[in-house]
């Protein structure tokens, strides 16, 4: 199962990083959860940036792209196999450097793919 990084994880149920954890256990997929707020997701803690996870297949976004330059030598030190920019995620910048360092890249709603059977 591709283990899943959420960047901007969060404990609001209103929000769409909240929904995508708890669907991504729910279908079996192992999730890490890195946020600014600690606090308990889907079963799962949510850590501060820190600890580079070198078994990552997927990042998905929940940051907004003014505040993802904090994150970018941490997304490329994890090395995962694809980044999803999610609605409203989407930044040039990180693209340009995750394409240069081989990571694939994509503009997509990972709860849209989760339901669609596209993850």
């Amino acid at each position: 199962m591709k283990k899943t990084l959420i960047l901007g994880a969060s404990t609001n149920p209103a929000r769409y990083a909240y929904l995508v954890a708890n669907k991504l256990v729910r279908k079996g997929y192992p999730i890490v959860n890195v946020g600014r707020k600690r606090g308990k997701v889907a079963g799962v803690d949510i850590e501060e940036m820190g600890e580079v996870y070198t078994d990552i297949d997927t990042i998905t976004l929940y940051v907004g792209p003014l505040n993802q330059e904090v994150y970018y030598d941490y997304i490329l030190e994890t090395r995962p196999k694809r980044v999803i920019f999610n609605p409203g995620t989407e930044n040039l910048e990180l693209r340009a450097r995750l394409e240069a360092a081989g990571i694939a890249s994509l503009d997509a709603c990972t709860l849209v793919m989760l339901n669609t059977g596209q993850y």
